[in-house]
């Protein structure tokens, strides 16, 4: 058997951190049996659908190196990829279904249903359809149909027994099958609901295993019968684990934009990651461990390493919190890994979104020294704000001197050290901090060189937090080095 997966998002907004997760479970799991991962896009309900959606969703999808086999950009066997596209094939199959009695048509109005709906709240009945047009004779169907009654196509769920769903996460679930009302499989619009267009689009795309999130388990039954009123085969279920709140208290709800959680920043969008300076690969590798056990309690691995071991039978069952204190970390330890030239280009836009127009050059020079400083790309803002301008030096003689270097001495060294700046050749980082620290342990009071250069470190950058001292004057530059210089040195009182 050739393992085919899918993802089926719906384009009524963004791509959501969960369902970027159960892409991912897909992806890894059809990669690693050598099978297809197919996008589809189930857009049946127009009411909600959201402009420029479908576009975020692949965007997101493919910024997380999640590709796909069969499309609707790319195409493939089973085209079109997008449900309304498809409208007359539902249409097909749920005349089929009417004419094999295994679904009825239904012509009760908005009005009675709702009416249903309160009397089953007024009696303390379950909710759902009762199944009124289900037992219509011929005549009183054709006397509705030519009166010109709009219809919904409902399925006839059988009244007795029970449905099990052997599920490879979760072991068997059944359910006694008079609990579950007649569904409306295709609108009077024409276009179908999720239940009949998802196992007609399933079952001609050849999808062999559903990996879907827990939501959909109690849709599961009904789906499980239609297949058998069609006669085909039910692929295999696996439904993953609830996600959390990083708190671990309530679900991880699909807001529009990032909410507070107990004092954290929770972002909920995949672009939102994207924008606060996370790589995909930290990202892939975090979201594999969410509610996915690797069987030896590693926390860092590549994609390659994700895919080999990957098994349906290690996906936890239980809820499973998004632990972004560790995303954090994940994304620290890449960023480290990276080359300088390309961590540079990675953040080179961040700064660029803030005016800070720094050449790539130039950010060559801080990048090994920053690399192991940054959790997230966007944390190179703060570091490299000195680099933007030459505004005065907003600081006081208290901020450039110390117990070790008093004013006196302070104004001393740094006289010398804009003298040495100014003179030295070559202008490097090996002759910079030989000569700085021949200064500092010159002047400072206990004949060590930190005090000093902490206070000319903060003179030059202006920053309590910032890359250090001397990659930090190779950034700036000679000339900017001498003039910040001068400004502390007025500032000291020289």
């Amino acid at each position: 058997m050739t393992v085919r997966v899918r993802f089926a998002p719906s384009p009524t907004g963004y791509l959501h951190i969960g369902g970027a997760r159960t892409a991912l479970f897909n992806w890894l799991f059809a990669r690693k049996h050598g099978g297809q991962f197919i996008l589809r896009i189930e857009d049946t309900d127009q009411k909600r659908t959201v402009p420029g959606a479908l576009a975020a969703i692949m965007d997101g999808l493919r910024w997380l190196g999640l590709d796909w086999d069969e499309g609707p950009d790319v195409g493939g066997p089973c085209a079109p990829y997008i449900q309304t596209e498809r409208a007359p094939l539902y249409q097909e199959w749920a005349h089929w279904l009417v004419a094999q009695r295994h679904a009825y048509r239904c012509f009760c109005t908005p009005e009675e249903l709702e009416a249903m709906r309160t009397e089953q709240l007024a009696q303390k009945q379950p909710l759902g359809y009762n199944g009124r047009c289900r037992y219509l004779t011929p005549e009183q169907i054709a006397a509705r149909e030519a009166a010109g009654l709009e219809y919904v196509i409902r399925f006839k769920m059988p009244r007795e027994g029970e449905t099990t769903i052997q599920d490879v996460v979760r072991g068997p679930i059944t359910y006694q099958n008079g609990q579950i009302a007649d569904a409306v499989l295709l609108k009077s619009d024409g276009l179908p609901t999720y239940h009949l267009a998802n196992v007609v689009d399933d079952h001609f795309m050849g999808i062999t295993h559903i990996l879907r999130a827990d939501e959909w388990i109690n849709t599961a039954p009904l789906h499980i019968n239609l297949y058998g009123a069609f006669g085909w085969d039910v692929p295999v279920y696996a439904h993953l684990s609830l996600v959390l709140n990083p708190s671990g208290k309530g679900k991880l709800s699909k807001r529009t934009q990032a909410f507070d959680d107990e004092g954290q920043q929770v972002l909920v969008k995949v672009e939102e990651f994207q924008a606060a300076g996370y790589l995909p690969q930290a990202m892939v590798n975090f979201l594999a461990n969410v509610g996915y056990s690797t069987g030896d309690d590693r926390e860092k691995f590549s994609v390659q390493e994700a895919i080999a071991g990957f098994k349906l039978e290690n996906i936890n069952p239980a809820p499973s919190r998004l632990p972004y204190s560790k995303l954090d970390w994940l994304n620290g330890q890449y960023i480290q890994e990276m080359e300088p030239l390309a961590l540079a280009q990675a953040v080179k836009p961040f700064l660029d979104a803030q005016g800070l127009e720094v050449d790539v050059g130039v950010l060559l020079l801080l990048m090994p020294a920053l690399s192991k400083r940054l959790k997230r790309l966007t944390d190179a803002i703060e570091f490299l704000r000195f680099l933007s301008d030459d505004a005065p030096l907003q600081t006081t003689a208290v901020d450039l001197t110390h117990k070790q270097l008093p004013l006196e001495q302070a104004r001393l060294a740094f006289q010398q050290a804009r003298e040495f700046v100014a003179s030295v050749e070559p202008y490097n980082l090996e002759t910079l901090s030989a000569g700085l620290t021949a200064i500092g342990e010159r002047y400072t009071l206990n004949s060590k060189a930190g005090p000093f250069l902490g206070a000319m470190r903060y003179a030059v950058t202006g920053q309590q937090v910032s890359p250090p001292l001397f990659e930090s004057m190779l950034a700036l530059g000679r000339a900017r080095v001498l003039a910040r210089l001068a400004q502390a040195i007025e500032v000291i009182g020289g």
